[in-house]
């Protein structure tokens, strides 16, 4: 019986460990939710970090709501991407809206010697910020092999903000890199390099004072998604941005929406073998509605 007094004492206390240790790490965890989703770090997002904000991929979805929320906090914004009437349209929207001023470039990143034009586009600006949002995603879900048509700008901007020990890249991946996504491969796949990307940048030059982020989103309800209609999972690029910016400077790396955060920490717990018969079963059939869909066509 005297035996058994030191054990009961002895598992007392690796019990009230456990339960402390759990209680400070609920408590870590919402006091970081508060400090990202409520209180944010948008007032350290604007011309303080430099004159100018460079955003690629511009004149749709994430890209284009990205340039607005740079302008409405009083960036001038460079405008880079494919189609130069988009870019003169989505040019005059932000100069009529914010009363900034904005400047375009107008390059395919999927063509060669671009970067010089680049380059001259961006000389002798203050640039505080630059989003990596170029991209292109599948048409549908489809195997590796059947893909069709298989076939720097952060170098550019990075030297002025070492120069000026402060500036925030921001570069967009997905949360489809953050786990595999069978038949989308390749998306997957570059996706994630973006990722690891983003994080090596972020180690190498946060003592410089430049911030890298990643940026995971879910789906969002873009044009390259395919989804036409916002809603409470699959916000519009707006509200997804407004949410996103207040991330810069407080987490490198972010699904930047409560929503999509709540969603890649229930994914990122499953067993991988579940996660990936459900991912994989869910584009087949996605891919199969497609194919059904483009024969009756």
């Amino acid at each position: 019986m005297e035996s058994a007094l030191p054990a009961a004492g002895f598992l007392y206390w690796v019990g009230a460990g456990t339960v402390a240790y759990l209680a400070l790490r609920i408590s870590y965890s919402l006091f970081t939710a508060l400090r990202v989703w409520g209180v944010g770090n948008e007032a350290g997002v604007g011309p303080g970090l430099g004159e100018w904000a460079v955003v690629t991929g511009s004149t749709d979805g994430i890209g284009k709501s990205y340039a607005e929320e740079l302008a409405k906090h009083g960036m001038k914004v460079v405008l880079i991407s494919r189609s130069k009437d988009k870019l003169d349209q989505v040019s005059s929207e932000i100069k009529e809206k914010f009363k900034v001023e904005t400047r375009t470039i107008a390059v395919d990143f999927a063509s060669e010697d671009i970067y010089d034009k680049i380059k001259t586009g961006l000389a002798g600006l203050e640039i505080g910020i630059l989003v990596n949002n170029v991209g292109m995603s599948y048409e549908y879900p489809e195997y590796f092999l059947d893909v069709p048509d298989l076939d720097n700008m952060t170098q550019l901007v990075l030297p002025g903000m070492v120069e000026r020990s402060k500036g925030a890249i921001l570069n967009i991946s997905s949360g489809s890199g953050m786990l595999p996504v069978p038949l989308l491969t390749i998306y997957s796949a570059t996706k994630t390099f973006v990722d690891f990307f983003s994080q090596c940048l972020h180690e190498e030059y946060r003592s410089k004072g430049v911030f890298v982020q990643s940026v995971l989103p879910y789906f969002v309800a873009t044009k390259l998604a395919k989804i036409r209609k916002p809603t409470l999972d699959k916000p519009s690029p707006e509200t997804f941005v407004k949410s996103a910016i207040k991330t810069v400077g407080l987490q490198s790396r972010t699904n930047g929406y409560l929503i999509h955060a709540l969603m890649g920490s229930i994914i990122s717990n499953l067993p991988s073998w579940i996660y990936l018969k459900i991912v994989m079963n869910m584009n087949k059939s996605t891919r199969a509605h497609y194919l059904k869909k483009t024969k009756k066509n």
